[in-house]
């Protein structure tokens, strides 16, 4: 495993970063799932504490997973068999989202979450024992998510007033790996166009997410009572949504950018927390929208 070329010419998604990135909406479905229910359910503020917790496991996983491969991709058996383990991660984190939604159980996410990042390590590691240039750096970034690692599981053994202080604490931990990792002057040989391009489907991915949960909340309050004004004012304006979301995020290309500036890499990396998390509840608003059309006083009732 040695580092890719940064001025590879023509470097596109591959397929297994594809059926990664629809392994993870997986999750993503489900964390928008039980915002949009928790919503519904008149427990808004509970509900969006558990997506902002569980997304941030969902979309730290995938950006660290979206890095290493855009500078280590070696697409050979060792490192689909571990991209396979990544991606069975994430299906267990998907299947815990419900329980950490409705009885703050996250010990089915952490467990997936551990699975994700373990795989992630042993990526790591295997760069820094095989690229002898980018050693100092990729044994650091295998250091930074152990150490983290071992943070979440003792987590889980914190009583809730702990586990709630830990939480934000940790995220500090993860969001400072790759800072410190970065930090001894050799670089991951990352991509930047093929960076930007992995980060452009995913978002349209989770768009496209959110436009299927809207359009069958919408087909549902049609079916129990009816084409009326007010679910054509949220289907129409959903469309519009996403349209203006779309045209926003692709109007300027960010390659350049992070070609020229190391700091804007992670600034930019990192505002994508926002830009992801804020894609898939777009879904859960939309779906609420929907059933409340007919309803108004409904939601939250």
């Amino acid at each position: 495993m040695v580092g890719r070329d940064r001025g590879e010419p023509h470097r596109t998604a591959t397929p297994l970063e594809l059926l990664f990135d629809l392994c993870f909406v997986v999750a993503v479905a489900q964390a928008s799932a039980e915002l949009h229910h928790g919503l519904a359910e008149g427990q808004a503020g509970r509900a969006l504490l558990g997506y902002v917790m569980v997304f941030f496991a969902i979309w730290w996983a995938w950006m660290n997973f979206t890095w290493f491969a855009s500078a280590y991709d070696t697409d050979d058996i060792p490192y689909r068999l571990l991209t396979l383990v990544q991606i069975a991660g994430v299906l267990v984190l998907a299947a815990g989202v419900p329980a950490a939604f409705e009885r703050l159980d996250y010990v089915t996410v952490t467990i997936g979450y551990t699975i994700m990042r373990g795989a992630g390590l042993c990526q790591w590691l295997r760069a820094g024992w095989e690229h002898r240039e980018g050693r100092r750096t990729a044994f650091r970034y295998a250091i930074a998510v152990g150490v983290c690692q071992v943070g979440w599981l003792v987590r889980l053994a914190l009583p809730p007033p702990l586990g709630g202080i830990a939480f934000p604490v940790l995220v500090a931990a993860e969001l400072a790996g790759p800072v410190w990792a970065e930090g001894t002057g050799t670089i991951t040989p990352w991509h930047p166009e093929h960076v930007t391009e992995r980060f452009g489907l995913f978002t349209l991915i989770v768009l496209g997410e959110s436009v299927l949960a809207s359009t069958v909340a919408v087909q549902q309050a049609i079916a129990s009572h009816g084409l009326s004004a007010a679910v054509l004012g949220v289907a129409g304006g959903g469309l519009l949504l996403v349209f203006g979301l779309w045209w926003t995020y692709f109007k300027r290309p960010a390659a350049e950018a992070l070609r020229t500036s190391g700091w804007w890499a992670f600034v930019w990396g990192y505002a994508h927390y926002g830009v992801f998390a804020s894609a898939a509840a777009l879904g859960a608003g939309l779906q609420s929208a929907a059933e409340t059309a007919n309803h108004p006083g409904h939601l939250g009732a």
